[in-house]
């Protein structure tokens, strides 16, 4: 009995509830919950969990934009503010909320000349993220934390970024970049004579130079920001991520989309359940087999699984003989039947598995989902025709001892051995076709329902191929509500 009690509890789990778990995010879940806690140590807890899990906000947007004057830092964050309908938080748009308690201090700062303390800043900042609409949809804080001192203040108040983007440019660029800078009075936005005019006649008409346009002041405001960003830099280096911003804009602007949408390293358990779809020859059963061996995950082959279910003389294989001896389809309800009882066995639910050659079409895809076998990552590998036809045409095998060869890729040793090849039926031109015409028939609805499925660039080394598929299998999926924006 004690050795039992000093066990890790979630091995005693029984396999299923930790795939109900990961499906359902409830480790992601706990652990929102416990740093919550940690950081404003409600009188009651459980009342403190309760209310937080009915915000159901964990996946809003927590972003901060950080970076030198000019480097885009507006445009970035009312860019993300619109695509993620999450709330804007900047300087201007602290002074300009009436609503805030301590706007009119910040303002009579800022009419006498004199710098905003940091802990105004900070509990400006506080009492905007407090509000009801930046709990629910999330915020893009602008130019937040300045130095060190505000970094640290925001964590006392419980603000963590899950993402910082770093913006960076020469300051030459930025000084440029600088002087042809504009204003719109009436929105705040940012424009600039140059790169980002408005087509709108009425728009240009009210555009006006920000105030501290002067090349002395701008060349201050760099001195301090360089002085201050490695201490930020240090506090933020889990969460953040530089980008370049002397390059166009689309660019910037998709490069920090990519960034924001990227989940962080989780702690939580993680069986994988991978499904490869292609075209023949493009190389799934290879891959497959790679990650078996590197991960210890059960390889399943679906072509393989019916034969070994026939040479096991099993009831569902004596069903399934006739089908294969005559070189005719299996149907999908005795396919399914034998994946259902692979892919629930303990081996596949404690160690996960990787699903090569199902399904095959919209309908099997349908039928897996509603046998309660739903995959983690799904793989669709492409590859030209005419490589596809190089691979597959020119196999040959060893009738003696089964080895296989290809005639360019890897010939037979011997002049001996190249005389006994045989080429698979399936491999001659004409079949290659027909299940290549089977195959492109049924992709595109495929890919509409995996709709989260990686893209996979099979004409290339394997081993790239493999360092590919594995940073995906690795990394977390991209935040749920962010990808169906």
């Amino acid at each position: 009995m004690a050795e039992a009690a000093m066990e890790d509890p979630a091995q005693l789990w029984p396999p299923p509830v930790g795939t109900y778990a990961e499906e359902q995010g409830l480790f992601q879940i706990l652990q929102n919950m416990l740093e919550e806690l940690l950081i404003h140590k409600p009188d009651d807890p459980i009342e403190f969990m309760i209310n937080h899990l009915k915000q159901n906000n964990d996946d809003a947007p927590k972003i901060c934009i950080l970076g030198p004057p000019a480097s885009g830092k507006t445009t970035v964050a009312m860019w993300l503010s619109k695509h993620f309908d999450a709330i804007r938080v900047s300087q201007e748009t602290l002074l300009f909320n009436e609503t805030l308690a301590l706007t009119e201090e910040a303002k009579a700062h800022k009419e006498k000349n004199q710098k905003i303390p940091n802990a105004l800043w900070a509990n400006l900042i506080q009492e905007r993220l407090s509000n009801v609409d930046c709990i629910k949809q999330g915020w893009i804080l602008e130019g937040f934390p300045e130095n060190q001192e505000q970094a640290w203040m925001l964590q006392s108040f419980g603000i963590f970024p899950r993402h910082v983007v770093m913006l960076y440019a020469s300051d030459t660029v930025l000084i440029e970049r600088n002087s042809g800078k504009r204003l719109d009075p009436l929105t705040q936005e940012v424009y600039h004579t140059t790169f980002d005019w408005p087509s709108d006649p009425l728009v240009q008409e009210r555009l006006v130079k920000p105030e501290d346009l002067s090349e002395q002041e701008v060349s201050k405001k760099l001195l301090e920001y360089h002085r201050n960003f490695p201490e930020v830099f240090q506090i933020y280096q889990k969460v953040l991520k530089s980008i370049n911003a002397d390059q166009p804009s689309v660019d910037v602007l998709s490069q920090v989309l990519t960034y924001v949408q990227t989940r962080h390293r989780s702690a939580a358990p993680f069986t994988p359940r991978i499904i490869f779809c292609g075209p023949p020859g493009s190389g799934k059963s290879l891959q497959a087999a790679l990650i078996a061996q590197k991960y210890g995950v059960v390889n399943i082959c679906c072509g393989q699984l019916l034969k070994e279910a026939v040479a096991d003389n099993t009831n569902l294989g004596e069903l399934i003989k006739p089908y294969i001896d005559n070189g005719w389809p299996v149907p999908d309800n005795l396919v399914l039947e034998l994946l259902t009882q692979r892919l629930s066995s303990l081996e596949c639910l404690t160690d996960g598995w990787v699903l090569s050659g199902f399904p095959r079409d919209i309908e099997q895809a349908e039928k897996l989902q509603k046998s309660q076998i739903n995959p983690n990552r799904v793989f669709f590998f492409n590859l030209p025709y005419e490589s596809i036809m190089e691979r597959l045409s020119q196999r040959r095998t060893d009738p003696i001892t089964g080895q296989r060869y290809h005639t360019t890729f890897r010939p037979a040793p011997t002049p001996e051995i190249q005389a006994r090849l045989r080429q698979n039926p399936r491999d001659e031109e004409e079949n290659i076709e027909k299940r290549l015409e089977t195959y492109y028939r049924n992709v595109k609805d495929l890919e509409d329902f995996y709709e989260e499925a990686f893209y996979v660039n099979a004409d290339q080394d394997p081993y790239v191929v493999f360092e590919f598929i594995e940073s995906c299998i690795i990394k977390p999926l991209p935040c749920r509500k962010f990808r169906h924006l």
